[in-house]
Formats: structure tokens, C-alpha cells, sequence
């Protein structure tokens, strides 16, 4: 049995870390931010009172290729649109493995419209808040290719951070069908660790695994193993807490068919937990769509969007009016995220989704399915401007 679990207690220090984090700036593309910014404060250039969460893979880009109708779409929130304003969004994913930045870089360069970091969520962004609860204590970081996911983890503020090449490198014999690590691939090849005298306090997996025998078996044994040292007798039950990133079963790229995705792993881990310890309950939290954690997370950055760009906005009143829709490709994902948060939802048929003219998802249905993001960019905007023009023609009645 599996087990996925929140506490109160725990999305209340997260959210506190989350408020925190996003409150200072971020040093990459923080000049040209306030470039961006500067002539757009007065309200006149912006639209608030709508917000766009996009996702990336299968919505604006297509593996390493960028879709045109998300180029134009992007366009359209930069003003070129009927309202004539700047509408906010942010760049939602279940992606990950990279920093905020490089991501907003990679992105940049694929649409040509400047990203900033500020508005790119990835689907390990969150777990941010965890890091003043394992600030020093020691991290088992899963995922990812060589150690940029423990490069990341440290970016976020844990300190002390092993990964399975690093505990291959320690024993090879742990997982005999690699060769052992270069330094190069090793966290911190400086330095020299005996696993059987340093115990994790949590399982961490940021990305999709890159080798998942090799991690099912490092994952499974830090659980497995007494006060989750490697190396100590096996009790069956969960020895310290798992948290994982991204659920998707699947996601899109150039192959004609959807590809696994982090939740695949998950999956098999699943799978051989229950094997191995006769069904004990595997306790775990995640993170990324369609997690309340994820939205939450993103109505606070685009809270901070709307002051930097209008500082004088009343956000109280701002929430209260403020629509979001959120367009993405993954009904198990984007979809059921986006109505779950309360938040407007639009389905394209550019990635996971395939049906035809007239369909929905059956087992999480849209607000609204469109053949693509352009589409959807200019059905916001059409309904908003609606919304303007009902508001108008409401206000003297309500005077009177």
C-alpha cells in the first residue's frame, strides 16, 4: 500500500518557506527584470485582473522545438492583443532537473520573448520549503543526469546531499551493472563518505531517474534499511520520508507517442516496495500538477508579479477578482490540477491529449479544448474582454 500524505503541519512550513523565498530577487535576470518593468507601472500597460499559467512540454514546445502558435500566443500576453495590455503569466511544468533560470534561458531562446526566472515553476520548485526543515541534515537526491540535481538541491539551501552515483562510487558492488563513477559525475568528489556510518534523513527525487534499476535499488534500500543506513539489516517498514516531484505518467516529445515520465518510476517503486516488504505502507509526498502545493505555490508568484509590475495593486481585492487559467496537455495533469485549484482550464491537442474536434477528457474535462495554444491565448482574451465590457454595463445599475 501506498500512501501520499500532506500534513497540515507540513503545508504550513511550506508555505511560510514558500512566502520567503519568494519575496527576495533572484540574481539571475533580476536587471533585466526592472528593464522589463520599469516603463510598465502605472497600470495602464497591464491587465491583472487575468493571469496565464502555461505548461511547457507539448503546449509551447515540442521536445527541443518551439511550436509557432506559442510564439504568437506569447506575443498576444505581451500586449498584441484586444485589451492592448500586458497580461501576467508564468511558465507551469512538471519538468525539472535544471535550475528556474536555465530553464527561463532555455525557454527564451526557443520563443524569443524574454523569460524571466521569476516566472518559471518547475515541478521540484516548491520543495524550497523543505530546505529549512533538512537544511544540514543528510539528503539522498534522486534524478537527473550526472549531479546537477544535487547542484540544485544546494541551490535551494540543503547543504548535505548524496545521489546514487555517489553511493555506487562508495561501493560498486551496491549496483554491479554501471561502471563505477568519474569524479566528474560525483556530487562532490572531494569528499569521502562511509554510508555505513552516515544515515539519511530523507529520500528527495527532483527528476526522472536516468538509470532506474540503479535507483530502485539505492531508493529501496535507504528506506528499507535500519535508521536508513546503508548497509544495516533490512526491517521492512519506511525508515525516513520520501518526497517526489513530478506524477506523470507520461509526457510528449518529438516521438509520435507519449513517453514515460517520473511517474513511471514511481510506479515501479511502488511495485517493488509492496514485493519486498509484503505490503507495508509506503508514506510519501509530491510535488508538481496536480498537487495543491504546486497552484499554491503559483497564485504566490504571480501575487508578487502583480506588485512588481503595479505597486500600488490592492492584492486583497485583486485576489478576489482575479481569474486564472491555466493551459496545458495533460488532462491527468494540467487539467485536473487547474479545476481542482478553482483555477479556468483550456486543453489543447498539441501533446497527451488527442481527440478529436468536439471531444473533452472524460475523467477530467476542460473548461475548454482547443487545437492549440494560440487558440487558447485568444479565447482568454475574448472572454476577458467580455468580462470588461459585462462590468461596464453592470456599474450603473449597480450605482442606482
Amino acid at each position: 500500500m501506498i500512501v501520499s500524505r500532506t500534513t497540515p503541519r507540513l503545508e504550513r512550513a511550506l508555505g511560510r518557506r514558500c512566502r520567503e523565498l519568494l519575496l527576495p530577487s533572484i540574481t539571475h535576470g533580476q536587471a533585466t527584470w526592472r528593464r522589463h518593468l520599469q516603463t510598465q507601472t502605472d497600470g495602464r500597460n497591464w491587465y491583472l485582473d487575468a493571469a496565464v499559467a502555461f505548461d511547457i512540454d507539448g503546449v509551447l514546445v515540442r521536445g527541443k522545438h518551439a511550436l509557432e502558435e506559442g510564439r504568437r500566443a506569447l506575443r498576444m500576453l505581451s500586449g498584441d492583443n484586444a485589451l492592448n495590455k500586458r497580461i501576467p503569466f508564468v511558465l507551469m511544468t512538471n519538468g525539472g532537473g535544471v535550475s528556474e533560470a536555465s530553464k527561463a534561458a532555455e525557454i527564451s531562446r526557443l520563443m524569443g520573448v524574454e523569460i524571466d526566472a521569476r516566472q518559471v515553476v518547475l515541478s521540484h520548485s516548491p520543495m524550497q520549503g523543505l530546505a529549512a526543515r533538512y537544511s544540514n541534515d543528510h539528503v539522498l537526491v534522486v534524478g537527473g543526469s550526472g549531479h546537477r540535481c544535487a547542484d540544485i538541491a544546494r541551490a535551494y539551501g540543503f547543504h548535505n546531499v548524496s545521489t546514487p552515483n555517489d553511493v555506487v562510487a562508495w561501493r560498486p558492488s551496491v549496483w554491479q551493472f554501471m561502471r563505477p563513477p568519474e569524479d566528474s559525475q560525483l556530487s562532490d568528489p572531494g569528499r569521502v563518505r562511509d554510508y555505513t556510518r552516515d544515515p539519511f534523513r530523507a529520500v528527495m527525487m527532483l527528476h526522472d531517474s536516468f538509470d532506474f534499476g540503479r535507483d530502485l535499488q539505492i531508493v529501496t534500500d535507504v528506506l528499507r534499511s535500519r535508521n536508513a543506513t546503508l548497509g544495516a539489516e533490512f526491517i521492512n517498514k519506511q525508515s525516513v520520508p520520501l518526497y517526489l516531484s513530478n506524477a506523470d505518467l507520461i509526457f510528449s516529445n518529438e516521438y509520435p507517442q507519449p513517453r514515460f515520465a517520473q511517474g513511471a518510476f514511481h510506479v515501479c517503486l511502488r511495485a517493488m516496495w509492496d514485493t519486498l516488504t509484503g505490503g507495508a505502507p509506503l508514506e510519501h509526498t509530491r510535488f508538481g500538477k496536480p498537487f495543491t502545493v504546486q497552484y499554491d505555490f503559483v497564485e504566490r508568484l504571480l501575487d508578487q508579479l502583480a506588485q512588481r509590475a503595479v505597486p500600488s495593486t490592492d492584492m486583497t481585492q485583486l485576489r478576489k477578482r482575479r481569474s486564472i487559467y491555466a493551459i496545458g496537455d495533460n488532462p491527468a495533469a494540467d487539467i485536473a490540477g487547474a479545476n481542482g485549484a478553482g483555477w479556468t482550464s483550456v486543453l489543447v491537442r498539441t501533446g497527451v491529449f488527442d481527440g478529436g474536434p468536439g471531444t473533452n477528457d472524460p475523467a477530467n474535462p476542460a473548461t475548454m479544448v482547443v487545437n492549440h495554444v494560440e487558440d487558447a491565448v485568444s479565447w482568454i482574451v475574448v472572454a476577458e474582454h467580455q468580462r470588461i465590457n459585462q462590468t461596464a454595463a453592470e456599474a450603473p445599475a449597480s450605482a442606482a
